[in-house]
């Protein structure tokens, strides 16, 4: 067995209860994966000072069909109010969206992408999207279909369960 997957495995006793080994065996590989993909992805952007976790949130702001508040957008990232509020004041700083008082309520504050936002995707979505083309070429389109709606099914479930506890 290769080292990489030895490490993925310590602990695992698949002959005892091969389905149990393999779901934490699937919670590794994603935590694995995502780590790595990350650490692409910011390396990918760090000529423009913007992070992964920063461009995940103006990605996210982006499929809203309104200025969402913080605390509605902390909860669609599964981050904490406070996370977001200093992510957000960083991208406001950066020129990536504006953070303004809601108009019926004074203490909301709600998020708006910018123009600036608009044109940085604009310009760089071409090129990130080929290399995250790259990094996933060793699957094929019928593996990738496969993997998303796995990964949305699994995340729908996790995001259910999450208001349930």
């Amino acid at each position: 067995m290769e080292l990489r997957r030895q490490i993925l495995s310590l602990g695992l006793e698949a002959d005892r209860d091969a389905e149990q080994a393999e779901r934490v065996l699937l919670f590794r590989l994603l935590l694995a994966n995502g780590m790595e993909l990350r650490t692409r992805m910011d390396r990918q952007l760090s000529d423009s000072g913007l992070t992964t976790q920063q461009a995940m949130v103006l990605q996210v702001l982006q499929g809203q069909a309104e200025a969402p508040t913080l605390k509605q957008l902390a909860s669609t990232l599964a981050m904490s109010h406070q996370n977001l509020k200093q992510i957000a004041s960083v991208l406001e700083r950066k020129g990536f969206l504006e953070i303004t008082t809601d108009e019926q309520d004074g203490r909301v504050r709600r998020l708006h992408l910018t123009k600036q936002h608009n044109r940085f995707w604009k310009r760089r979505n071409t090129d990130d999207h080929a290399e995250v083309g790259q990094w996933t070429a060793a699957l094929s389109l019928a593996e990738v279909r496969a993997l998303v709606r796995g990964l949305d099914k699994l995340h729908r479930a996790l995001m259910q369960s999450r208001g349930e506890r």
